[in-house]
């Protein structure tokens, strides 16, 4: 208990300390920013599953019946290079309001079914057959930038935005005077990917219909860092 006070106390202690050192050091700070553009390399279908019945139990098997049926089709396609992931899993009461009276009717179950595949795989046409073939499932493609992409330029981009800072910091202090100049903290900004990919809306209609191939040419996207650091002088 005395070691959790003597912590406690010298935080208190810290914090005006850590606003005084603010206000008294001269500061200069800039924005670092990188920038890469880059096509995108992945493929994703996101195929959304909405099953209603009176108990759970059927809901969910009728959910997990179409699931195995989707997964069979891309079996029998022979499909290369995918993964089929099932995300967002949820079961809620069926409520219906009519005339501002709310009434349950059993059960809603939802699945979301997403299949990834690399973005210049020849079987992409294959795979909307097969989604098409598996029953009426409304779905979309996004074209967008991998994970491990992404983290493969993490470091590039991060060292391309320091330097970035430190070139606008040196500027500044050439232009008004200032000797030298050195980092006193940095502040790293988590930016999420910029979500322009291209997408393309598709619903089966029946049991006739014919896949139309996703004839789409994505544009680049976007991945960007932004650093911010202080420098005293």
């Amino acid at each position: 208990m005395k070691n959790y006070l003597t912590i406690l106390l010298a935080l208190c202690l810290a914090v005006p300390v850590f606003a005084q050192d603010n206000m008294t050091v001269p500061l200069l700070e800039v924005e670092g920013f990188s920038e890469k553009k880059i096509a995108p390399d992945e493929a994703a279908f996101h195929i959304n599953l909405e099953e209603k019945a009176m108990k759970v139990t059927d809901a969910v098997n009728v959910l997990n019946k179409k699931t195995q049926i989707l997964s069979d089709a891309l079996k029998k396609a022979k499909i290369k290079d995918y993964k089929l992931i099932a995300d967002n899993y949820s079961v809620n009461v069926n409520r219906i309001y009519r005339s501002n009276v709310s009434r349950d009717s059993g059960y809603v179950a939802r699945q979301t079914l997403r299949i990834t595949t690399n973005s210049k795989n020849e079987d992409i046409q294959k795979i909307v057959e097969a989604i098409q073939s598996a029953g009426d499932m409304s779905y979309n493609i996004n074209y967008q930038i991998s994970e491990a992409t992404q983290k493969s330029l993490e470091d590039e981009l991060l060292a391309q935005a320091l330097k970035n800072a430190e070139s606008r910091a040196q500027l500044i202090a050439q232009t008004l005077g200032i000797k030298s100049i050195r980092v006193h903290r940095v502040t790293l900004e988590s930016q999420p990917i910029p979500m322009n990919y291209a997408k393309m809306e598709m619903m089966r209609s029946s049991a006739d219909a014919v896949a139309a191939p996703p004839l789409l040419n994505p544009d680049e996207q976007s991945i960007q860092k932004r650093v911010y650091v202080k420098y005293t002088y």
